[in-house]
């Protein structure tokens, strides 16, 4: 007998786990173009997230010309020297050899900010924690990195940057702060295994060992 409330069938569950396993972060992508109605059907998935008193913070500016993929390029180059000067030993030439961008490759790259004075949602819910606009925002990126694997897309989330000066050279408004900058084509490969754990950096912990009783 089914559940309550169980609408969905076995194989769209064991679908919906292999999306999960399958979604990976990927920074090694192909030269091949992404077509605009795909990108927009992707990016429509924004529209479905949930957000703190529905307020819809994301915003997502395309990064398409030559100065602009310089720069952030150039940000991600100094931010990931800094982070390199941080370790020593074996841990400094494991990370000197990990790829940690597709930024070079990836012919879709966007940056999603999050708008601290939105006045949409009128603040509910966020009085107490006001960082649950950029929870929201991370959702919505999730939810995306989910509809782009699904259409077979990879996408590459590049955390080693200065957010402060990325922001003053795509001149956004002060009040937007970013929260991801996404890398996005076909990858060169799918595969269940993150490539830092195939890189011997890190590993899973064993599922579920995530609650703490």
């Amino acid at each position: 007998m089914a559940a309550p409330g169980a609408t969905f069938s076995d194989a769209f569950r064991g679908d919906l786990d292999r999306l999960l396993r399958l979604r990976r972060d990927v920074r090694r992508f192909r030269a091949d173009p992404v077509e605009p109605a795909l990108l927009e059907l992707c990016l429509a998935s924004f529209t479905l997230a949930p957000s703190v008193g529905l307020s819809e913070p994301w915003r997502v500016v395309r990064i398409e010309s030559d100065a602009a993929r310089a720069a952030a390029l150039a940000n991600f180059e100094a931010a990931n020297a800094r982070a390199l000067a941080g370790y020593s030993g074996d841990r400094a030439r494991l990370y000197a050899g990990l790829k940690l961008s597709g930024m070079r490759e990836a012919p879709v790259q966007l940056a999603v900010f999050c708008d601290e004075a939105t006045p949409k949602g009128a603040g509910l819910g966020a009085a107490t924690m006001p960082e649950m606009r950029r929870y929201s925002v991370v959702a919505a990126i999730t939810q995306f990195w989910l509809v782009t694997r699904a259409h077979g897309l990879g996408l590459g989330w590049v955390s080693i940057l200065d957010p402060a000066r990325l922001a003053s050279d795509l001149a956004v408004p002060e009040s937007w702060r970013l929260v991801g900058y996404l890398c996005l084509g076909w990858p060169e490969e799918e595969g269940e295994t993150p490539e830092l754990q195939t890189a011997g950096w890190e590993t899973r912990k064993p599922s579920p060992d995530c609650l703490i009783r």
